[in-house]
This record gives structure tokens, sequence and C-alpha cells, in this order.
């Protein structure tokens, strides 16, 4: 902290220590300005954005669509997807479409919704219950979250 400068001597001091005069708040009264190495500043500003992308996760919804009609086997298998999905850390959206006079029997829609929700319940969360929506029946489970190892304090 060296006070208010002058600004012809402030870059004096800057170019006696070979670093640069950088405006931190031009709005300020009187302007801030630092001493610093600019081009040293701009790196480790981008080298801290692309850490911050790199961390920063993606999460799809993946959709696993069935009939009430569907057998216990393909179930099962569409059950391993399921499973699959939330362990990648994606959402996953249950979809029973009901065509012709299946609609009448939408119970037998909600067992399999229930059943797969069941199975994966170590795993997911239920985000949104099974609702009818027109002839399609729908759930949304998300991952359960994990609890993250505290991120050891970064060194100046």
């Amino acid at each position: 902290m060296l006070g208010v400068l002058n600004t012809d001597e402030a870059r004096r001091m800057a170019r006696g220590l070979d670093l640069d005069l950088v405006e931190v708040n031009p709005k300020a009264m009187p302007p801030v300005c630092k001493i610093m190495d600019f081009g040293k500043f701009k790196y480790e500003e981008k080298k801290r954005q692309a850490d911050a992308r790199k961390r920063q996760t993606q999460i799809a919804l993946k959709e696993i669509k069935m009939r009430p009609k569907t057998d216990d086997h393909d179930l099962d298998f569409k059950t391993k997807h399921v499973r699959r999905f939330l362990e990648e850390g994606n959402k996953v959206k249950l979809t029973v479409r009901f065509r012709g006079r299946e609609i009448t029997h939408p119970e037998t829609a909600q067992r399999q919704i229930d059943a797969i929700i069941s199975a994966v319940d170590d795993l997911a969360t239920v985000e949104t219950s099974a609702r009818l929506e027109g002839r399609t029946m729908t759930a949304i489970l998300a991952p359960r979250v994990k609890p993250q190892p505290p991120r050891p304090p970064e060194s100046e």
C-alpha cells in the first residue's frame, strides 16, 4: 500500500521494478492502480478459468421409454441402464407411453415406474414423482449427491 501518488511517479516506480502499472478501479476517486506483472496475472487468470471449467459438471437428462406391456426381463435391462446413467451423474426421465386402450390401466405403468425407482433407490432421489400427462406417464430421477472431500487451500 503506497497511498496516493502522482501518475508519473507511479509509472517510474513500476518501471524501476520492471513491472506494469495496472488500473484496477478507474471509477474511484482517485483511480486505483496496482504495480504487478500483467502478463503473469493474465496467465494465472486464464489457468484459474480453465481449472473452473474442468471442475464444472454437465448433467444430462437421459430418457428411458417403456410401454405398459413391457416384459419383466426388458424392465430389468432398462433398470440396468438407469443405474448406469445415475452412476455417471445424469438425471433419468422414465417414460411410459400408452397406446389405444392401454390408457384405461394406468396402474400398470405406475407399478413399472415404482419397481424401477425401488431398484435404484440407493443411487437416486425422485425429483418428480410419476404423473400422467395425456397418454404419457413420466417420472424424473436425480442422482444422490455424494459428499465431496474438502479441497486443500490454494497456496499464494
